[in-house]
């Protein structure tokens, strides 16, 4: 079996449907960056159905939580949906085609572009999240960014050890599982797939999969959790 086609499918990263209103979306493939074409459109027809009791609309497709807290000085371009009780907070910029789960916390300077953050997600401070999923309850450190166009700009592969899964992507950034935590100021360069509950060292350079519940260190040490 191989350890990382089957480590790489929505279905061992992500544990919790019901935490993403994206879920829909997400299911109807089998690994994650397969949805990122897909999350444009989505957001639009999701939104046309979003209750105005719950939902305010602002702006040209962009449908706010009236619970989320979203501050004046935030930029929040669509299509978007943020979702009840989030937080925006000063100087965070949406560029659109993104989705920010229930709770989530979008810090200031922190740059979202053609993401979904699961329900819980916390990327609080000087970060960038393009072409990516965030799990359940991850958290990115203090200036912790995906990568997601390699500098030669050719199609993104995944890799683990001699293991190797195309991905027919000029960008792909990263795809964190449930519970992941981030370091500060790592990189995770495309193509990037960590694995549930696992951790990451700060100023780590993460490329290819990590698998679920371990500690990366450097990418000669990455160790189960006891």
């Amino acid at each position: 079996m191989s350890t990382l086609l089957e480590g790489s499918r929505i279905t061992a990263l992500y544990h919790y449907p019901e935490h993403s209103i994206a879920w829909p979306l997400l299911s109807a493939h089998e690994y994650p960056w397969e949805a990122l074409d897909g999350i444009k459109a989505y957001i639009l027809s999701l939104g046309a159905t979003l209750s105005e009791e719950e939902y305010t609309r602002i702006g040209e497709d962009v449908w706010v939580a009236k619970t989320a807290r979203v501050a004046a000085s935030a930029s929040l371009n669509g299509p978007c949906i943020i979702c009840a009780d989030a937080e925006i907070r000063q100087g965070a910029f949406i560029r659109g085609s993104a989705i920010v789960g229930a709770g989530a916390v979008v810090g200031n300077s922190t740059e979202l572009k053609n993401c979904i953050l699961f329900d819980g997600v916390q990327v609080p401070h000087f970060n960038y999240v393009g072409d990516s999923i965030l799990g359940y309850r991850s958290h990115m450190g203090a200036g912790a960014i995906t990568s997601n166009v390699k500098s030669d700009k050719s199609l993104v592969k995944i890799r683990y050890g001699e293991e190797c899964l195309e991905t027919g992507r000029k960008k792909v950034g990263a795809m964190l599982g449930d519970l992941v935590e981030v370091g500060c100021n790592s990189v995770l360069n495309p193509g990037t797939v960590i694995g549930r509950e696992t951790n990451v060292y700060p100023l780590s350079s993460v490329r290819g999969y990590v698998p679920a519940s371990c500690i990366y260190k450097t990418a000669e040490c990455v160790v189960k959790k006891h």
